[in-house]
């Protein structure tokens, strides 16, 4: 387990944090394996019934992927490979074989956003950011299993208004739209509803859960559709060049459409 993802077990939780504060928990490659590691590798008859993952920090629960790692994107097959990589991750976070909750503060934002969306449950406190700014910031694009896991969340029209708008959900629309369940006041109030709620369900019968888990994911898998011509697009135009670069220098990216 990599520093910058932290774990702890306490009466059957696993308390998993991104603990990368200074960038406001920014993914580096390390991290996503982590957190895909943890998954795999967890006995489905040990003692953890329940996982929780948030963010260090007090202002983010994963501000994205770190962008400095795209730099050294040249080919279509760099950006397959990414998004190969990632989806996996993702998938192994849904097989997870306990529920996992997610525990959100502050920003959540691309990458984090996506492991959000692929836990079981999702809680809040009331700075809660959520959404996928790429159409103002990058330029690349969402694979299309992510955009079905968030059209599942929310709907595919209000999926396609926030990407297109590059706005962020917050607290009490998130509530509202069932993306999360609860909204806490402050980050104290987040925590300690998660470890309620995680003892909960921690306390269900784990075979159910877990072929609920499975039946949906199952269910999402069969229309999965082919999307490497939309990724090489994205990632390969000089606009995602040009995106990183502004991204990077805190400028605003002027889009050619190439």
């Amino acid at each position: 387990m990599t520093e910058e993802l932290t774990q702890h077990l306490n009466d059957g939780v696993l308390w998993v944090a991104f603990n990368r504060p200074e960038t406001r928990n920014a993914l580096t490659f390390a991290m996503y394996d982590a957190l895909a590691n943890l998954c795999t590798s967890l006995p489905t008859n040990g003692p953890i019934r329940a996982i929780v993952i948030s963010g260090n920090g007090g202002k983010a629960f994963a501000a994205g992927t770190d962008m400095s790692q795209f730099r050294d994107f040249k080919t279509a097959q760099d950006a397959l490979d990414y998004e190969a990589r990632i989806a996996q991750v993702l998938d192994d976070l849904e097989r997870c074989p306990v529920p996992t909750i997610a525990a959100i503060n502050g920003a959540c934002t691309g990458g984090g956003a996506a492991i959000a969306a692929a836990c079981d449950l999702r809680i809040t406190s009331s700075s809660l950011k959520f959404g996928f700014p790429i159409a103002r910031t990058l330029g690349n694009c969402l694979a299309s299993d992510n955009l079905a896991r968030l059209s599942d969340l929310m709907g595919a029209g209000r999926v396609r208004e926030i990407i297109f708008t590059a706005r962020l959900i917050l607290a009490e629309e998130a509530q509202a739209i069932g993306l999360v369940s609860e909204v806490l006041p402050d980050e104290a109030a987040l925590m300690a509803r998660a470890k309620e709620l995680a003892q909960l369900v921690g306390t269900m019968a784990p075979l159910t859960l877990r072929s609920t888990k499975e039946a949906m994911r199952r269910r999402r898998a069969a229309i999965a559709v082919e999307d490497d011509d939309l990724i090489a697009m994205c990632y390969t135009s000089d606009d995602f060049h040009i995106g990183i670069d502004a991204f990077l220098s805190k400028s605003k990216p002027d889009w050619t459409g190439k």
